[in-house]
């Protein structure tokens, strides 16, 4: 092996090592990983170690993973997520780019930077933290909050803001004011066009190819990685950046079903290049360059959490939101974004400005998102605290918009001939029916009904908080896996009713030891109905006849597909005394089933096939 490749190889696992090691432990103090990717960068590069270089590999890698973490964003993005409250998130986004560049300008020109310098830092540092503010507002299950989606909204028109000046910033030529605007219609009218084809695409051709591949896993993800590179090549065949097509690419597969899904499968080869990409800032960084204006990031870190926080605030309570989610829906976005070091680093390469600035805007964007991070985790907590403040904003006029959440639903993961029987009657008593399913086909059986579907493995996380795992009044799983039956008793609800299966008596008892209410054993329960059928017809033929009737009757409703069972039809259930919707609903205030008390005896009363025929 030649010592070049030695080399790069040693870089590589370096990088990976430290930030893995930096990476858990600043998850041990609530910190932000990106923020541990840069510290590695700064730990190995010359500021400290000075052990690693940025050589062409890192290089490389630095830049595919800049592109995959704008996929990444891309695919976080749906439309639909803020279609309720897109007019006044237009209002506030707009207005926010306007008011927090501004202030960053005066910020930054009070600070004695140079005219070019304070243009680049307050493009720079008017961006929000997507990132941070989506991971920490879906581990405190806010982000289908208003306030969340508010955020959401925001940080979606400001990355299509990102897009636009990282194409701009990376034009070949600034010579003069009329080729900058030429520049600047150029890319305009490119990404309209890549635009355009990305729309026709996720509606015409992305749910129609994803499932074709569904199926298959691997395939599944070739198709999502292809599809990114397709509009990366795209991208830069019309001479725009590889941020361009990655983000259109993501941008038009969030817009189908297979989103959540695609996500999970994309995001370890994601975290990856994330890794090299900012820990390459970092080992650009001299120690002098870090350094230079440590004093001025301080103060205008200072400056520019507090006016952001009140500028959002302004802007959320002038679209008559209540004090609370103006308040929320604000400090949730006060710290400079890790694109700040994006735009940074693009200026740097371009020669607008000069090392020691990326390193000002480095400071700024650790001491900020770090702070934030605790801000956005106690935000309930401040609010309490500063409550009298905001009561002057109060007023009969400001009411906050009714966001469709899914509570005290239903979830179902997975849909087979057990569960599938059971939805018509849970749809009646419950309400919203949310189906968790990997198989590509369950959506398109299930399209004409009221019932939900997610696309998607119940293992990933994400997928179980889009569905609302947690804040379901009834949990019911077709699959037999231990692991996912597991976690949906752990993660489901104090108080929530929770029925799974299992494929033998052991795993059955396990599964209630663990604190299921019920666990189905389709071959025994097999057996039992068998036992019941065969001494209903040794006792009452015709009787047993009609039980059959009854069950070849619901078949071929069954048969029919899912549409036919209309939700409280007699058809909901085979058999004698049918179902009544109107009568004994699941009320989910009702005492709760006690899963400690009168549990299935999986020993006792087996069925002798020796024995007595009598039940």
């Amino acid at each position: 092996m030649a010592a070049g490749s030695v080399t790069i190889a040693t870089d590589f696992a370096l990088i990976v090592l430290t930030a893995v090691a930096l990476g858990y432990l600043f998850r041990l103090s609530g910190q932000p990983t990106i923020v541990a990717y840069l510290v590695t960068g700064i730990v190995l590069g010359p500021v400290f170690l000075d052990v690693i270089t940025e050589g062409e590999l890192v290089e490389l890698m630095a830049e595919l993973g800049l592109g995959f973490l704008l996929f990444l964003l891309g695919l976080k993005l749906r439309i639909d997520d803020i279609r309720e409250i897109l007019r006044p998130v237009i209002n506030i986004a707009l207005w926010q780019t306007v008011l927090q560049t501004a202030l960053a300008f005066a910020v930054a020109y009070a600070l004695g930077f140079t005219l070019v310098q304070t243009t680049i830092i307050a493009l720079a540092t008017v961006f929000g933290a997507t990132p941070i503010i989506v991971k920490v507002l879906a581990d405190k299950d806010e982000l289908t909050s208003l306030p969340g989606k508010i955020d959401v909204g925001v940080l979606i028109l400001q990355d299509i803001y990102l897009v636009v000046l990282l194409a701009i910033l990376g034009a070949d030529s600034f010579e003069n004011p009329t080729t900058i605007a030429a520049n600047i219609a150029e890319i305009f009218v490119l990404m309209a066009g890549i635009g355009v084809f990305s729309y026709l695409a996720a509606r015409h051709v992305l749910p129609g190819l994803f499932r074709m591949v569904a199926g298959d896993r691997e395939a599944f993800f070739i198709v999502g990685i292809a599809w990114a590179f397709l509009f990366i090549y795209g991208s830069m065949a019309l001479d725009l950046s590889i941020e361009v097509g990655a983000f259109l690419a993501g941008l038009s597969l969030a817009q189908v079903q297979y989103t959540t899904e695609l996500t999970e499968r994309v995001r370890p080869l994601t975290d990856l290049f994330m890794v090299v990409f900012f820990s390459s800032i970092g080992l650009r960084i001299a120690a002098d360059d870090l350094f230079e204006f440590w004093q001025e990031a301080v103060i205008a870190s200072i400056a520019l959490m507090l006016g952001n926080f009140l500028i959002m605030f302004y802007l959320i309570n002038r679209e008559d939101f209540t004090p609370e989610t103006s308040f929320l829906g604000s400090i949730n976005m006060v710290q400079v974004s890790e694109f700040s070091l994006v735009v940074g680093a693009l200026a740097v390469q371009q020669e607008f400005i000069e090392e020691p600035i990326l390193g000002y805007l480095s400071l700024m964007a650790i001491m900020t998102m770090s702070a934030s991070t605790y801000l956005i985790k106690y935000n309930h907590q401040l609010y309490d605290l500063t409550r009298p403040l905001w009561a002057r904003f109060e007023s009969d006029d400001k009411r906050d918009v009714e966001l469709k959440t899914y509570r005290d639903h239903a979830v179902v993961i997975g849909v087979d001939d057990v569960t599938e029987p059971v939805l018509p009657v849970l749809h009646e008593t419950v309400g919203d029916v949310v189906i968790v399913d990997r198989n590509p086909e369950t959506s398109d059986r299930f399209d004409d009904t009221p019932y939900d579907v997610i696309y998607g493995d119940f293992k990933h996380g994400e997928l179980r908080k889009e569905a609302g795992l947690d804040r379901a009044s009834v949990v019911l799983s077709s699959s037999v896996q231990s692991e996912i039956n597991e976690t949906a008793i752990r993660e489901a609800d104090d108080d929530a009713l929770v029925i799974v299966e299992s494929d033998g008596v052991d795993n059955a008892v396990d599964l209630y030891e663990a604190g299921a209410h019920y666990v189905t054993i389709p071959t025994v329960l097999a057996g039992i109905r068998i036992r019941e059928y065969l001494t209903c017809y040794i006792r009452d033929r015709s009787a047993f006849r009609t039980l059959v009737d009854d069950d070849i009757g619901w078949l071929r409703s069954a048969a029919a597909g899912p549409s036919s069972v209309e939700p409280g039809s007699d058809r909901s259930k085979p058999g004698a005394d049918r179902f009544d919707p109107d009568a004994d609903r699941f009320d989910p205030d009702a005492d709760r089933f006690d899963p400690d008390a009168d549990r299935f005896d999986p020993d006792a009363d087996r069925f002798d096939p020796d024995g007595d025929t009598d039940v």
